[in-house]
């Protein structure tokens, strides 16, 4: 039986646009750059509208800062990118005390991020591992050549 359907066409081009942009390579190595810091505290409004006491920021929320501010591609954040994250920890803030529309929000703005594989494989960042440190070489010149390649 034939297959139905249009014939393929002998076209040398298989998509109509190309990519508009290739995977970012990030060494896999923590990040150790300037991280801004985290308020120490945060205002929870009431249910009547009014803001409440200052709390201090839940003890997941600072846990969570910490490796996420640690993330390899987190060389490739801008101030306003480190932005965005800083007030996703306050969302976070919101999500571990229990907010369940934070939580949504959390794994949505997780998701820009790239905190998890998948969300970088969306984002096109690829983690290689780094190159090798390679070994000093001896500065004094070899006296002779069975000093530099050993004798037979």
């Amino acid at each position: 039986m034939a297959i139905r359907g249009p014939k393929p066409k002998n076209s040398s081009r298989l998509h109509r646009e190309s990519r508009a942009q290739g995977w970012q390579d990030v060494e896999n190595v923590p990040y150790a750059g300037r991280v801004p810091s985290l308020p120490r505290t945060r205002v929870i409004m009431g249910k009547d509208g009014r803001p409440g006491a200052p709390v201090p920021l839940h003890k997941l929320t600072r846990q969570w800062w910490k490796a996420v501010s640690r993330m390899p591609h987190c060389v490739l954040w801008s101030p306003s990118d480190w932005a965005f994250a800083r007030t996703t920890a306050l969302v976070a803030d919101m999500a571990y005390r229990g907010n369940v529309s934070a939580a949504t929000e959390l794994r949505n703005r997780e998701k820009i991020m790239g905190t998890t594989s998948e969300a970088r494989r969306d984002l096109r960042i690829n983690y290689v591992d780094p190159a090798p440190v390679s070994a000093v070489p001896d500065p004094r010149p070899a006296e002779n050549l069975e000093e530099l390649y050993g004798a037979d």
